[in-house]
């Protein structure tokens, strides 16, 4: 039997990067624990196919927190990120791609065959966007405040949350408070006439969430992930090396500060007894004791998995029972033998993210089909080339395309995740990416399949959520993941969350660490 000061359970980034802020700050021993294969979990790679390569969920980054790098110096520990100026592509039949680059007037020329009006628009729209995260930033750098037992100190907390709100006038409280529960067509609606342009950006309110265009507060979700963006639409950040090597920085500043790291690990249960915490149980009977244990978990692999339900207050069940999880995300990797040529692309502008989002309607009728237990027949498509900015994922001259598609459920209705179905998923998406990759089934060598329950089953997201549980206005703030711990501490003591499920939720970010950790330092 060993014992920490701090135990840390998981590998993500938020899990990383509070073990490395508490070991700063304290200089307690700290160990970090993944029970899976996969370190890095979102942000690992993955061998699909013998010497084909790619990152396992995530390819790029929408936002990264900027006092993360700054605080941890993580280009001293490896980190380097590509700088690029052309963002997206979203793919037209007809070769009238639109085109999402850093400089708003490129953007704008891109956006004008399909629209003049639209393309005049574009500038006041993104300054729009960047005034309302401007809002939403400081929000996201707040513990949220306790509204299940509101005090003195929670009252001022409540105040704080509303300052940022309060500096831009009531112009910008309005637009605020208007946008967040705004389904997509009611925000884009008031600024765009095209409607390809507008599911080209609705695609960023429905992701990894499911939720169709239409659904209330995918505004939200939009804003989310142009968090400190500075009203760069679709941004996105490359990490160098590929995404894990995100993960590889903060391990090597672990590795440094003396933070011991355990790979490959499974955990039996968190150990506690008269509500307090004291400890983990491994699948191979060793104990590792604690005075705290930080979880970077989804509340529901934490509390039912580890904990167990009979430890639970009634009360607190029903809590992370209410919790949506709802994944619909599959991602499907293909191994290429040679270099996709994607019609009215030039070959320097294949490393980029593409998308394909015909109509706002197109994604809606995705959608419905995800309601009602059915795998989307014509999905929604997001995809890139990785094995162009990392050459090591692909023999010489072959190539890995790997996709993230929506919506693929969880749950089906009357039906499983069979070979069968997985096999109809595959040939769906296989058609689709050949109506813009000129011969595209001749070049393909492989092809695999990550269903949502793929992914709960290999880096454990329950029902495959991406973020932990949806990003929706009732997971968010102070309601993320229950009333009782959104305040990163729970009702076991000793007991805290840093995951995904946390405020501000999910993505590769870091926010939800450093304020988790910033949080326990309080203590």
């Amino acid at each position: 039997m060993k014992n920490y000061d701090i135990i840390v359970i998981g590998s993500d980034i938020n899990c990383l990067v509070a073990a490395a802020l508490l070991k700063i700050n304290t200089n307690n021993s700290v160990v970090v624990i993944e029970p899976t294969h996969y370190f890095g979990r979102q942000t690992s790679e993955y061998e699909f196919f013998k010497n084909f390569r790619s990152n396992l969920i995530y390819d790029y980054i929408d936002w990264l927190d900027d006092s993360l790098i700054k605080k941890l110096n993580l280009g001293k520990f490896g980190l380097n990120i590509v700088e690029h100026e052309l963002y997206r592509v979203s793919l037209n039949k007809n070769m009238q791609h639109l085109k999402f680059y850093k400089n708003f007037l490129k953007t704008s020329n891109s956006i004008k065959p399909h629209s003049v009006n639209d393309s005049k628009n574009w500038k006041l729209f993104s300054e729009h966007i960047e005034k309302i995260t401007s809002l939403l930033e400081p929000i996201y750098k707040m513990t949220p405040p306790n509204l299940s037992n509101i005090s003195f100190k929670d009252s001022i907390s409540i105040l704080n949350l509303l300052k940022p709100l309060k500096n831009h006038g009531t112009r910008g409280l309005v637009d605020f408070i208007r946008t967040i529960p705004m389904m997509m067509p009611e925000l884009l609606d008031e600024w765009f006439e095209s409607d390809f342009l507008k599911a080209s950006l609705a695609v960023s309110g429905i992701k990894n969430i499911t939720q169709g265009p239409f659904s209330a507060a995918t505004g939200l979700n939009f804003l989310h992930h142009h968090i400190n963006c500075k009203g760069h639409i679709h941004q996105n950040i490359f990490i160098d090396g590929g995404t894990y090597n995100l993960t590889k920085s903060l391990l090597n500043f672990l590795n440094i500060n003396n933070v011991d790291v355990i790979k490959n690990t499974p955990i039996e249960s968190i150990i506690s007894s008269n509500n307090t915490a004291s400890g983990i149980m491994l699948t191979n009977g060793k104990k590792i004791t604690s005075n705290m244990i930080v979880s970077g978990l989804d509340p529901k692999n934490t509390f039912i998995d580890l904990i167990g339900l009979q430890k639970l207050e009634p009360s607190f069940q029903t809590q992370l029972n209410n919790i949506k999880y709802r994944g619909s995300v599959a991602r499907i990797f293909f191994a290429l033998k040679d270099l996709p040529n994607i019609s009215g692309v030039k070959t320097e502008e294949l490393s980029e993210i593409f998308s394909i989002s015909p109509s706002i309607e197109y994604l809606e009728k995705a959608y419905d089909d995800a309601k009602y237990g059915k795998i989307s027949s014509d999905p929604a498509i997001e995809f890139s080339i990785p094995s162009i900015r990392c050459p090591h994922f692909a023999p010489k001259n072959q190539h890995v395309l790997s996709a993230t598609v929506q919506y693929a459920p969880y749950k089906l209705k009357n039906n499983s995740w069979n070979d069968s179905v997985k096999d109809n998923l595959i040939k769906s998406v296989t058609n689709i990416l050949g109506n813009y990759i000129t011969d595209f089934r001749n070049i393909i060598l492989n092809t695999t399949l990550l269903t949502p329950k793929d992914l709960e089953e290999k880096i454990g997201l329950h029902e495959g959520s991406l973020n932990h549980g949806e990003m929706t206005l009732d997971q968010f703030l102070f309601m993320r993941p229950t009333i009782s711990t959104a305040q990163y501490k729970t009702p076991i003591k000793n007991l805290y969350l840093c995951g995904s499920g946390t405020h501000p939720g999910g993505g590769a970010h870091g926010r939800n660490g450093i304020n988790s950790a910033l949080q326990i330092l309080k203590r």
